[in-house]
């Protein structure tokens, strides 16, 4: 970071996680390009990138799907429940129902194929650092068009609660809902824990979804 403008944005921490090297290294050599953004470790596996998110808490954790040993959907389970504070965006190349399923489970924020450009890779980091959830259109796409065959069950929301899940669907985080809704960032997050208890789910991607199937999502 350059100390000599204090009030300079803190830059945003990545981990790149990929079994292969040259794709670890062009994410790299790519991401340190941006001025706003900072690689702070390489990961071969999932079991390297849980280990650098736990001693370098990156705000990102940039994880492939299909890696030997402990594979990203694990390591983006174990990250998004240990350390909360790091964001997983899934960069892969598999973009089939099962892997996108098994990866919002897991708790990623974000959801992008390898087949995606360097302006799209940088504006999802910023956008799973900033606390939104970000998928590649196909991706949503296809999420979407699953999940409107198969309509959940009608869950008892409040008024509030409703319009907190629409505003999240919408990709807005929680200070943005806060202002949209005049209320304070604290009642905000007690709507989302409450959400979480009456959905079953663990994490806004989860919450989404069901949004979506449930044909709550602008």
């Amino acid at each position: 970071m350059d100390d000599s403008n204090p009030g300079a944005a803190p830059l945003i921490t990545v981990v790149v996680a990929d079994d292969q090297t040259v794709v670890r290294d062009g994410l790299t050599t790519v991401l340190s390009l941006l001025p706003d953004i900072e690689v702070v470790g390489e990961a071969r596996d999932g079991a390297e990138a849980i280990d650098l998110v736990r001693r370098r808490s990156p705000r990102v954790a940039l994880m492939d799907l299909r890696m030997p040993g402990v594979d990203g959907v694990t390591a983006t389970g174990v990250i998004a429940t240990d350390h909360p504070g790091t964001a997983v965006l899934v960069l892969t190349t598999y973009a089939d129902d099962a892997s996108v399923a098994a990866a919002l489970r897991a708790g990623a924020r974000g959801y992008l194929t390898k087949d995606a450009g360097r302006a799209e890779i940088a504006a999802a980091v910023r956008a799973v650092a900033s606390g939104h959830t970000t998928l590649a259109a196909e991706v949503g796409a296809r999420l979407v068009s699953g999940l409107r065959t198969a309509p959940p069950p009608a869950i008892d929301l409040t008024d509030r609660e409703l319009d907190v899940l629409r505003l999240m669907a919408a990709g807005h985080n929680n200070s943005e809902i806060a202002e949209a809704l005049f209320i304070g960032v604290s009642t905000v997050k007690s709507h989302i824990n409450s959400l979480f208890a009456k959905l079953g789910v663990r994490d806004r991607g989860q919450a989404i979804a069901y949004a979506h199937r449930a044909g709550l999502a602008r």
